[in-house]
């Protein structure tokens, strides 16, 4: 179940130009409402989230913004179909499937890209430098039985990352071919690599950070040289807050942008924030170290994951995950960002 976040910080000292938002109040068109609820999932993708709620970003949006922190991309997807929030910073593959689903929604900005390692056990990492993709079946011949391998569910963005890699990359039939994939919350994979519960995992930050500092275990590849520029989490908004060219949805897309700078130039404290926000074991040593990760690449621009995500629209189509392939020029809103930075 989601937990609502406590409310922001009344300026947290920030500064910012003025944006030109006043009488902003009914900026829903058709809607009397002055609030939004926006839903994100803690993972490390959604930086630009954990910047702009602890320093107070939010408070520059010129209506009530709620925040419900949910565990998981499907989780958010029911809260999306139900209408049950406005504005999800999430995994780009769930978006995909609410537009399917018919969600009058839409992305206005991206969050990261380029944002998993694989990672794996010392023996597994050993046999794929030496032997590419025949490293599965060296590890088979060596352990009498296929790697397991953690991901997260079917048609989520790693997923697809992994089976691009596999069928594409390294020249197999399918996913399952050459591995055993094991369904793993990210949180959980750190715990289950170390017991043996398995060989390797597609995995973000700071998990990745995790486990490569753990003895016995290593980085395979990097998701950025496996389907290069892939995106990872955007700023998914339903079409009632950006109706009649919004100033509340303009003013979302100006702190996200901003948010994404100070990741990118103040790494310092961008750590900071992640780890008030994350909380669950993420100190501001491992949120700092994580930033450093090549796995965290932090982007607004939306333009910039178009034609990855017509691939990875393939990809969720062909897993069944949407009936339709729902490409950029379905799922995208340039104009927002357009409008911000001209």
């Amino acid at each position: 179940m989601p937990q609502t976040r406590r409310q922001y910080l009344a300026s947290a000292g920030a500064t910012t130009a003025a944006l030109g938002l006043s009488g902003c109040l009914s900026s829903f068109e058709g809607d009397d409402r002055e609030d939004l609820t926006l839903a994100y999932v803690p993972i490390y993708p959604n930086m630009q989230h954990f910047v702009m709620e602890d320093a107070g970003y939010y408070n520059e949006i010129p209506i009530e913004v709620t925040i419900e922190r949910f565990n998981s991309g499907p989780a958010v997807v029911q809260a999306f179909a139900s209408d049950e929030v406005d504005a999800a910073i999430f995994g780009i593959t769930p978006s995909m499937v609410l537009v399917d689903q018919g969600k009058d929604a839409s992305v206005l900005a991206a969050n990261s890209q380029n944002g998993f390692k694989i990672v794996g056990t010392t023996q597994l990492a050993s046999l794929y430098d030496e032997h590419g993709g025949d490293a599965f079946v060296q590890f088979e011949d060596e352990t009498g039985r296929q790697p397991q391998i953690g991901a997260p569910p079917d048609g989520s963005v790693p997923d697809v990352v992994l089976r691009f890699w596999i069928e594409e990359r390294l020249g197999f039939d399918e996913l399952l071919g050459p591995i055993r994939k094991s369904q793993l919350p990210p949180a959980r994979v750190p715990q289950a690599i170390e017991s043996g519960e398995l060989d390797g995992a597609i995995i973000q930050e700071p998990f990745a950070t995790i486990i490569t500092e753990t003895d016995g275990f290593e980085a395979l590849a990097w998701s950025g040289e496996i389907m290069t520029d892939h995106p990872v989490t955007v700023l998914f908004v339903h079409d009632r807050v950006t109706d009649g060219e919004s100033a509340v949805a303009r003013a979302l897309v100006e702190q996200h942008a901003r948010a994404t700078e100070l990741a990118n130039n103040q790494p310092d404290v961008a750590a900071e924030h992640a780890a008030s926000v994350i909380g669950d074991g993420v100190d501001v040593t491992l949120a700092r170290e994580a930033i450093e990760s090549a796995a965290s690449d932090f982007i607004s621009d939306p333009t910039v994951i178009a034609d990855q995500s017509d691939q990875m629209a393939e990809y969720v189509a062909s897993l069944g995950n949407t009936d339709e392939v729902v490409g950029a020029d379905r799922l995208i809103n340039r104009t927002v960002y357009e409008n911000v930075v001209e």
